[in-house]
């Protein structure tokens, strides 16, 4: 048999394996899991563009839309603030982080341990977990690049978990750290970027914590129009966030109410929601031929050895009010265990 009657007979099996139960359907094949819940469907990908949940895969059932980028709650390096510029010559081009540009600000930081899992780990082995009334997925990564005086070897932990009577799912980023650090930080995307033209797939923008950036323009509730995105402009210029741990915001939300660019008819909002805003150390939110939305998890001191991690709630909601009542109800949270027996979010 040739590969490509191996790569049918594969796909094969995945839909004879693809079963109901306990009011949820997996499906796999060779390339990717595919979740089916009553409310939402999710595709995670085994390689190529890999972690989180896969592009445009999110569909929420009842109004058809789906999430507009490049996928949700996707994983990048290991980073610290400082320059690389005295060893940058000796650094893998994968962990060359360069800054004072329209991409990255000005900010200096510099690349602890790679590769960015998203573009370059190329394959992972996630694990699925059936519950009684949700399914998971586990996957994990071993760091194998590290930058000089640095060790390689860190670890990154995610869990995915979709029950069977929400809009959203539940998820953790975890990193267990082979290195010290003065202020170690996993970059993420959260929930993920959005691609457009002109707002043709989203009509506004919430942040929650518009108050706590150095950008004022009127936007004090935090909803900020499509129109504030049709230039690009650099990450640190408008809605940018860094953590003041003397004031942090109440809540921690990004959201975006999509827009169904042939019709112009509007959908529901989707949010991502970092349950602890402590855990955030920096968030970026700009325009870069599409809507980037960058966050960086951590950034205290760390000994190897150590972990940290942070939780969040990604989905569709009807109103801002609905996020906030499902943001209190786990606000604080930054980690997530998860067994067949079930899934708990704690402190």
């Amino acid at each position: 048999m040739d590969r490509n009657g191996v790569i049918a007979l594969l796909l094969v099996i995945g839909l004879a394996q693809s079963t109901w139960a306990q009011g949820y359907q997996v499906e796999e094949t060779e390339r990717r899991i595919v979740l089916r819940t009553p409310l939402v469907e999710a595709a995670i990908n085994r390689e190529g563009y890999v972690s989180g949940v896969a592009a445009q895969s999110f569909l929420h059932r009842a109004s058809g839309f789906r999430d507009p980028g490049f996928g949700l709650d996707i994983v990048d390096w290991l980073m610290e603030p400082g320059s690389d510029l005295e060893y940058r010559d000796q650094l893998p081009e994968e962990l060359v982080y360069r800054y004072n540009n329209l991409v990255h600000g000005q900010r200096a930081k510099r690349s602890i341990e790679g590769p960015q899992i998203c573009t370059k780990a190329r394959k992972l082995e996630p694990e699925v977990i059936r519950g009684k009334d949700f399914v998971a997925i586990r996957e994990q990564y071993r760091y194998h690049l590290a930058a000089p005086g640095k060790k390689s070897g860190s670890v990154w932990t995610q869990y995915l978990v979709f029950p069977v009577d929400t809009t959203y799912f539940i998820a953790m980023d975890r990193i267990d750290s082979a290195n010290d650090s003065d202020a170690l930080f996993l970059r993420i995307d959260m929930p993920g970027h959005i691609r457009h033209n002109r707002g043709d797939t989203f009509s506004e923008i919430y942040l929650s914590y518009i108050e706590w950036t150095n950008d004022d323009g009127g936007y004090r509730d935090g909803r900020i129009p499509a129109t504030a995105f049709f230039e690009d402009f650099p990450p640190d210029k408008r809605f940018h966030y860094v953590r003041s741990d003397e004031r942090l915001p109440a809540r921690f939300i990004r959201a975006c109410r999509l827009r169904d660019p042939r019709s112009g008819n509007l959908g529901p909002w989707l949010a991502g929601m970092t349950l602890d805003p402590a855990a955030v150390y920096e968030a970026w939110c700009h325009q870069r031929g599409y809507v980037c939305m960058i966050e960086e998890i951590g950034g205290r001191p760390i000994k190897a050895g150590e972990s940290f991690s942070a939780a969040y709630i990604v989905g569709y909601f009807d109103t801002i009010d609905q996020m906030h009542q499902v943001y209190d109800r786990y606000k604080g949270a930054n980690r997530l265990i998860v067994d067949q027996t079930g899934w708990r979010l704690v402190p």
